[in-house]
């Protein structure tokens, strides 16, 4: 019988260099023998790389703040049940760029939702599926947001005022502190060949 994979997510705000580490932190599973499917949120499948491009465009009026959470889980929803459950259930480890701790820290930190609206639609959603590990990459607001910048055209999120982002980070840093067996914190200031390090060294830990 198969076994369950690992279901692994990457968090953090703008910035922080997340993105970046999926393919090399996917690299070296597969080395050590480990099938792996690397997808992001929102997005993941067709429906949710269009919602992606909605959420994104800065050239969209705004949109009320539960409009964008509904258009969060919806996206999730179809990411579940195309992409995740069944790479899990083939034996894969995903690796997910996003996932519902973004909602917390974004639509309940950023835009002020309240936390039960999440927790309902969290348990609509998922039902038990929940992270087996979250790595949280963690930088300085500014350092973050400076390396944002320098990527060129802003979107819709990246053009939020910094004290946006620190209400978002506060949320990461609370549900990491709730969840220490859970959470991984990745020191994200560092050089890349550090941050690197440091991944290899959890990858290590965590596969046989």
């Amino acid at each position: 019988m198969k076994t369950r994979g690992k279901f692994v997510t990457l968090e953090g705000i703008e910035g922080v260099g997340k993105s970046t580490q999926c393919e090399p932190l996917a690299e070296m599973l597969r080395a050590r023998g480990i099938g792996v499917t690397v997808t992001r949120e929102p997005g993941g499948t067709a429906l949710g790389e269009a919602v992606r491009r909605v959420l994104l465009d800065p050239a969209l009026p705004d949109m009320a703040p539960i409009t964008e959470l509904l258009l969060m889980f919806s996206a999730r929803a179809e990411h579940i049940a195309r992409v995740i459950n069944p790479a899990l259930e083939r034996g894969d480890w995903v690796l997910c760029d996003r996932f519902t701790d973004a909602t917390y820290a974004y639509q309940g930190g950023g835009r002020g939702l309240d936390i039960n609206l999440i927790q309902t639609l969290e348990a609509l959603v998922q039902n038990s599926l929940r992270p087996d590990f979250t790595l949280l990459f963690d930088a300085p607001v500014e350092i973050a947001l400076s390396r944002a910048k320098s990527r060129g055209a802003s979107d819709r999120f990246e053009r939020e005022q910094v004290a946006f982002f620190q209400r978002v980070q506060a949320v990461y840093h609370e549900r990491a502190r709730h969840a220490p067996e859970r959470f991984i914190a990745i020191d994200a200031a560092q050089s890349l060949s550090k941050v690197e390090a440091d991944l290899a060294d959890w990858v290590r830990k965590v596969t046989p």
